[in-house]
Formats: structure tokens, sequence, C-alpha cells
């Protein structure tokens, strides 16, 4: 797989989860039977503008030119998404989602590892 090509699926997963997070986050985090109070659908809403924000600079990443920012923009991705894995593990294995938290679990499983390989094991991508 290229470069550009899982950017743009990185690209589409944000917006995927981040539109209905910023529009409909009680809806959204029901499915993964969380209940929000107020409080709590706030903190959802601004995920998802930061994930509306992180799929805009994968879309616009993709089709840039190899240089020292974009190999730092996938080095700062591949931080966030391991970050998001870990968080949502540790999630999961408190209880705080139903089993199909364990999706989450594996998207950012996937995209850190995606992001890993084209920052450190195919520089030449990146």
């Amino acid at each position: 797989m290229k470069l550009s090509a899982f950017l743009s699926i990185k690209a589409v997963m944000c917006f995927v989860f981040g539109i209905p997070m910023l529009l409909a986050p009680m809806g959204v985090m029901s499915l993964f039977g969380v209940a929000l109070d107020p409080p709590g659908a706030l903190m959802t809403r601004f995920f998802g503008v930061v994930l509306i924000a992180v799929g805009l600079i994968c879309w616009f990443l993709r089709e840039a030119a190899e240089s020292v920012t974009r190999r730092d923009v996938l080095l700062a991705l591949f931080v966030g998404d391991t970050l998001g894995f870990i968080v949502a593990l540790a999630g999961q294995r408190a209880g705080l989602m139903n089993p199909l938290g364990w999706v989450v679990v594996a998207i950012w499983l996937l995209l850190a590892l995606g992001l890993g390989y084209f920052r450190f094991l195919r520089p030449a991508a990146a």
C-alpha cells in the first residue's frame, strides 16, 4: 500500500467517527455502551473536532511532496495513534465500553502500526 492511500483511509476514518461525535455525541457513544452526561457530551464533541482536524491534515498531507515536515507530521500522528491505542485498550480492559469497544482498540492499533511502518520502516515513502 502506498502512503497516500493509507493517509486517505485514515482521513476518511477520522471523518466517519469525528462528524457523528461532533453532531450526536450521546448517540455515538451509546453504541459502545457509554452513557454521557452533558460535560461528557461536550468533551466528546471536542474529540470529534480534533478527529476532523486530523482527518483534514491527513487528507492534505497525502499528496504532499516528501519532506522533513511530512516526516515530522507522520511521527506526530504515530505518537497520537499509539497513545490512542493505549487509552482505548485501558478503557476496554476496565470495562468502560461494551464488546464493540474492541473495534475501537483495533482501529487505533492498525492506524499506529501503519503510521509506524511508513515513518520508520519505509522512511523513503515519508
